[in-house]
């Protein structure tokens, strides 16, 4: 095999080796992407979440919510909305609830998310 040919395969392998690197590190940030990207990180992401997952998580995963909502229930318990941006209605450069999807948590829990979560919560 020739000086130049090992040369090449190499190159390639620290290639290789550098992408499945950054592949596995790397994790996104919705805070620096675009409305546009970000609409489709929380999309993605709602769409694996899990009921009873704590706040702190799934902030952890989706960054800071758009809009948020909270309150107490009578029975003192405290009921919390996350909104996310996950459609775009109009371009006017805000966000509004109908342009996203809200998670209801209890307790601190996700117990609910979609449309129907926020009508749960106006009952409660």
């Amino acid at each position: 095999m020739s000086k130049m040919a090992k040369i090449v395969i190499i190159g390639f392998v620290i290639y290789l080796a550098a992408t499945a690197l950054i592949l596995a590190v790397y994790q996104a940030d919705p805070d620096n992407m675009s409305w546009q990207e970000r609409e489709t990180f929380n999309l993605k992401q709602i769409g694996q979440l899990n009921l009873g997952l704590s706040k702190e998580d799934v902030i952890r995963v989706l960054g800071s919510p758009d809009i948020s909502e909270a309150k107490a229930t009578p029975a003192g318990e405290e009921v919390l909305v996350l909104f996310y941006r996950t459609h775009h209605v109009k371009s006017d450069g805000i966000t509004t609830r109908d342009e996203c999807t809200p998670l209801l948590f209890k307790n601190g829990s996700l117990i609910a998310w979609g449309a129907d979560a926020y009508e749960d919560y106006q009952e409660f």
